[in-house]
C-alpha cells in the first residue's frame, strides 16, 4: 500500500490497516488516531509529530522509526518492535507497551506516565529525563538503560533486571533478528 492510499482511506473513515507494509513511509504530522495498524511494517517510517492516540499498533514493526514528538496517548503497543526507535519527547501516557521490544530506543524526555511496560525489553534504552510516574515496569529488562533524571514516583519496578550485562544479542519477539549493541 502506498502512503497516499492509506491517508485517503483513513480520510474516508476506514480504520483497519492490519498487516500493511509502509516501510520508510513519510507520515510526519499525520492524524491516524484510533486506526488499527496491528502487525503493520512501519520500520524506518517518519511518524514524527503524528497523532497516533488510541491507535492499535499491536505486534507492529517500528524498528528505527522516527516517532519523536508523536502523540501515542492510550495506544495499544503490545509486543511492538521499537528497536532503535526515536521516541524523544513522545507522549505515551496511558499506553500499553507490555511485551514491547525497546532495545536501544531513545525515550529521552518522553511522557510514559501511567504506561504499562510489563515484560518489556528496555536494554540500552535512553530513558533520561523521561516521566515514568505511576508506570508499571514489572518483569522488565533494564540492563544498561539510562535512567538519569527519570521521574519514578509511584512506579512499580518488581522483578526487573537492572544490572549491566552483555546480553544485547538475541532475536526480537517479532519481525527481525538483531545482533548488535546500542
Amino acid at each position: 500500500m502506498k502512503t497516499q492510499e492509506l491517508l485517503n482511506r483513513y480520510s474516508a473513515s476506514e480504520w483497519k490497516f492490519q498487516g500493511v507494509s509502509l516501510s520508510h513511509a513519510a507520515l510526519s504530522g499525520v492524524n491516524l488516531s484510533r486506526a488499527d495498524l496491528s502487525r503493520a511494517d512501519l520500520s524506518g517510517a517518519d511518524l514524527s509529530r503524528a497523532d497516533l492516540s488510541g491507535t492499535c499498533l499491536n505486534q507492529a514493526n517500528l524498528t528505527n522509526a522516527d516517532l519523536s514528538g508523536a502523540d501515542l496517548t492510550g495506544a495499544n503497543l503490545m509486543e511492538v518492535n521499537l528497536i532503535g526507535t526515536d521516541l524523544i519527547g513522545t507522549n505515551l501516557s496511558g499506553a500499553n507497551l507490555s511485551g514491547a521490544d525497546l532495545r536501544c530506543a531513545n525515550l529521552h524526555q518522553a511522557n510514559l506516565s501511567g504506561t504499562n511496560l510489563t515484560e518489556a525489553e528496555l536494554s540500552g534504552a535512553d530513558l533520561s529525563g523521561a516521566c515514568l510516574k505511576n508506570t508499571i515496569i514489572n518483569d522488565s529488562e533494564l540492563s544498561g538503560a539510562d535512567l538519569t533524571g527519570t521521574e519514578l514516583n509511584g512506579t512499580s519496578l518488581s522483578e526487573c533486571k537492572l544490572a549491566i550485562e552483555t546480553t544485547a544479542h538475541g532475536v526480537s519477539r517479532h519481525w527481525i533478528s538483531w545482533s548488535g549493541s546500542c
